[in-house]
């Protein structure tokens, strides 16, 4: 089975298999047993540095496949005198099991953990790196605050699991990304799967079935779940993020899906054991596939790999890094295509700063005075579809990254409202937001906002964007329907991003009710989104005055 989650390829290492680098002298004990509490055996390959004695230990654990050989990535660490264990996940390859992904990884980390500690060739000291799942694991493990975890470093990998990967932060699933996931990592032995066929087909409830071959426990959990109830609550690292005290190194991209709680994460704990940092680059899922069309220069890229030497050296080597004198906020900002280095996320120095819905499509300043509305129809049988943006995880399957705008904007159900061409530099650096006053002839719906930045010629670049699921305006934990006609205030979150608008560009916001496949389909009829099968249509409205101030809401660096 091919491993997704390809994670920044040639410059971090990752969880995936990779090319083995050349073989150098150490000790390699491949397929070793470690037993879990339930007596469960999970299956690893171990790779000892020269020399003998107690060494500080990397865990990798990965869903993917663990291999034979070390890969130049990992063999980096046996160089620098750590041993390495990359580890089978339970139910996955060699290891025993069922494959649980929801509720295994927490105790399993621990486990392992514990059991590295007890070697004779561990001094105790434990830190844990690689990317997506891979990252995943190490903030489930971190939760336990097991004395031997010193330290993480996480890559695209996010720290919730209803936010992030299943649903949203604004209650629609990530329809796309989970079942193509599913559909490369899970499928049944000579099953075929259409990315069309499995993210159109209804009910959603059995979507598992289409893109896989066979049924899942795991979605059949998910689709029981559309809220943030008392399931997610239990396994959600961020209701328990107090609970880490370890130091957090993260790396996130500003078109990865996981970016802006890898950005939320880090803020939180900067302020509970504020030894964190962050790195945030004008990446994909996979930092080693370039954006068709569009390059961000040389000084793009990061040596990641130099960086978890460094961080590893400072908690699990106990040697006094440069790297903690540094600002811990290290982030691209795209269009001046430069980086800024900060103390805090969102940047100190910025201010909020509103542009408001205005008359013939324009964007402005102050909000408009006279009373006004917009109209569209949303017919989930025709959704706007999605074009680019921060999705995953196959960009073969499911595009991904910046990409021009225009043709969704030609649509009869896409709102574009724009300034007037830049006459200084805007800087934008934090999250986006639409506050909207929205009505419609539907029991729920979806609303949708999306940042753009339209460049001189014309060509309307994606940064961001989000979607609220009506019935979710108040809280994830109790939907509400909406009565046909009230005038609701929502605010849309439309994700993060660090933009410089250049003189001569035009800030654009993009108003719709879908953006399909990223999120699932709101089927109009305010019923369980999980089993509908009716597609009805729904008129919007979007009011724009003094009392209705609708407006774009950015974080301006001044």
């Amino acid at each position: 089975m091919r491993a997704l989650y390809l994670i920044l390829a040639c410059s971090v290492a990752w969880g995936g298999p990779q090319k083995p680098g050349p073989r150098r002298s150490g000790t390699r004990q491949l397929h070793v047993p470690v037993a879990m509490r339930d007596r469960v055996h999970l299956y690893a390959n171990l790779f000892l540095p020269t020399g003998g004695g107690r060494v500080p230990t990397i865990l990798i654990r990965t869903p993917y496949g663990k291999g034979s050989d070390l890969n130049a990535n990992w063999q980096a660490f046996v160089d620098r005198g750590y041993a390495v264990l990359i580890q089978d996940v339970r139910g996955r390859y060699e290891s025993e099991g069922s494959f649980d992904p929801l509720r295994q990884e927490p105790n399993d980390g621990d486990d392992t953990i514990n059991w590295i500690a007890r070697q004779p060739w561990s001094n105790g000291s434990v830190g844990m790196t690689g990317g997506s799942y891979v990252g995943i694991v190490q903030w489930k493990a971190a939760l336990l605050n097991n004395p031997h975890l010193k330290a993480i470093f996480p890559v695209v990998s996010g720290y919730d699991d209803y936010r992030d990967r299943f649903y949203s932060t604004g209650g629609a699933m990530k329809l796309g990304q989970r079942l193509e996931w599913m559909a490369e990592n899970l499928k049944a032995p000579g099953y075929h799967p259409d990315f069309d066929r499995y993210t159109r087909h209804l009910p959603l409830r059995t979507c598992d079935v289409v893109a896989t071959g066979w049924s899942s426990e795991m979605y059949h959990d998910v689709m029981a779940h559309p809220t943030f109830d008392s399931f997610w609550r239990g396994i959600s690292v961020k209701e328990q993020l107090a609970k880490i005290r370890i130091p957090v190194f993260a790396v996130g991209g500003w078109y990865d899906n996981y970016v802006q709680s890898d950005l939320e994460a880090f803020a939180t704990l900067r302020k509970t054991i504020g030894l964190n940092r962050v790195v945030v680059g004008p990446w994909p899922h996979n930092m080693s596939i370039p954006f068709d069309g569009v390059d961000f220069g040389s000084d793009s890229a990061v040596p990641v790999r130099e960086l978890q030497l460094e961080w590893f050296d400072q908690w699990l080597m106990g040697k006094d890094t440069p790297m903690m004198s540094a600002p811990p906020v290290h982030i691209f900002v795209m269009g001046a295509n430069r980086w800024l280095d900060d103390r805090a996320w969102p940047p100190e120095h910025a201010r909020a700063q509103s542009f408001y819905l205005a008359a013939d499509g324009s964007l402005d300043s102050h909000p408009p005075r006279q009373s006004a509305q917009d109209h569209y129809v949303y017919d989930p049988n025709s959704p706007a579809p999605t074009r680019g943006g921060a999705v995953c995880c196959n960009p073969k399957v499911f595009p991904w990254g910046p990409m021009d705008q225009r043709a969704v904007e030609q649509r009869a159900d896409v709102l574009v409202y724009t300034t007037d061409p830049l006459k200084h530099d805007l800087e934008a650096v934090g999250p986006v937001k639409a506050v909207l006053y929205v009505a419609t002839s539907a029991p729920d719906t979806d609303f949708t906002a999306k940042l753009v930045d339209v460049f001189p010629d014309g060509a309307a670049r994606n940064l961001c964007d989000g979607l609220l699921r009506l019935r979710y305006r108040n809280s994830l934990e109790k939907p509400e329907l909406a009565q046909e006609g009230t005038v609701y205030q929502i605010a849309v979150d439309a994700g993060v991003t660090a933009n410089v608008f250049l003189k001569g560009h035009r800030i654009r916001l993009e108003i719709s009710s879908s953006n399909f496949p990223r999120f699932d389909r709101n089927p109009n009829t305010g019923g369980m989104a999980a089993d509908e099968t009716r597609l009805l249509k729904a008129t919007q409205t979007i009011y724009r005055d003094s009392e209705h101030p609708s407006h774009l809401e950015l974080m301006v660096v001044q």
